[in-house]
């Protein structure tokens, strides 16, 4: 491998942990720079996966407080993100992705639009039915359950821009505690991931040199990713997250 294909896969590693634990997208970064390295789309994919796999282990960790604290409230959505990762990582092993990545920028549009408008969604959801301390109605708990489902699949599948959908989802479920929704969607992200990565490493899909590489710069940009984005209010954090799935958007509608 030259040394120019290592340091473009080490910076797109370093940059996909930074912003997956602040927002989400950072498959965007490995997926492009694999590609670029000259692996097959397919194999891009699920090495890609693999390769992020430790940063949100990483990040998971540094929200380990969060996490503790609301482990039995975050349970239900860890099975459905375990079911959903499994049955999309299953479809990627036995089918091609080319159909499914045109879907990607739709996909993306719509998950940005919806988290821009996640305040006015959380206000809804609290009306629907009443609410038990600070969490959403049932209704409104289930329909977010279901959401998150279908996030899984599309994770397990492809993964670009899932943390974006999945804190869309999560605002459904958690309410407009930024913090909290990060921390769930750090869990059910790993937990996505961890389920497809033992599928692709079976089918024989990963490329082991360019996931070691990403791999460990992704694990140093999670951990700071999660250490800047404490230090950043609400509202940037929000509006930062918009700008990334505008900026995912636009790529793939122009790709």
């Amino acid at each position: 491998m030259e040394l120019a294909t290592a340091a473009l896969l080490a910076a797109s590693g370093l940059a996909a942990g930074l912003v997956n634990a602040i927002a989400g997208g950072g498959t965007f970064f490995t997926f492009s720079a694999l590609v670029a390295a000259g692996l097959p789309p397919v194999v891009a994919n699920a090495t890609s996966a693999v390769a992020v796999t430790p940063a949100n282990l990483a990040s998971a960790w540094a929200y380990r407080r969060e996490l503790a604290a609301n482990i039995r409230r975050f349970a239900a959505l860890g099975i459905v993100s375990l079911v959903g990762g499994l049955g999309g990582a299953y479809i990627l092993t036995v089918t091609n992705n080319e159909s499914f990545r045109q879907l990607v920028p739709w996909l993306l549009l719509f998950a940005t639009l919806l988290f821009a408008a996640s305040p006015r969604i959380v206000a809804l959801a609290r009306a629907i039915g009443k609410q038990e301390g600070s969490h959403p109605s049932t209704k409104a708990w289930v329909a977010g359950l279901a959401f998150q489902t279908g996030v899984a699949v599309y994770g397990g599948f492809f993964g670009a821009g899932m943390g974006i959908v999945m804190l869309a989802a999560l605002a459904i479920t958690e309410g407009d505690d930024f913090h909290l929704i990060n921390s769930a969607k750090h869990l059910c992200s790993t937990l996505i991931q961890l389920v497809a990565v033992v599928l692709f490493i079976a089918a024989g899909l990963v490329s082991w040199p360019e996931t070691v590489i990403v791999g460990a710069a992704s694990v140093v940009g999670g951990y700071l990713g999660v250490v800047f984005g404490r230090r950043l209010p609400a509202s940037v954090i929000r509006w930062l997250v918009i700008a990334v799935g505008a900026a995912l958007t636009l790529y793939f509608f122009i790709r």
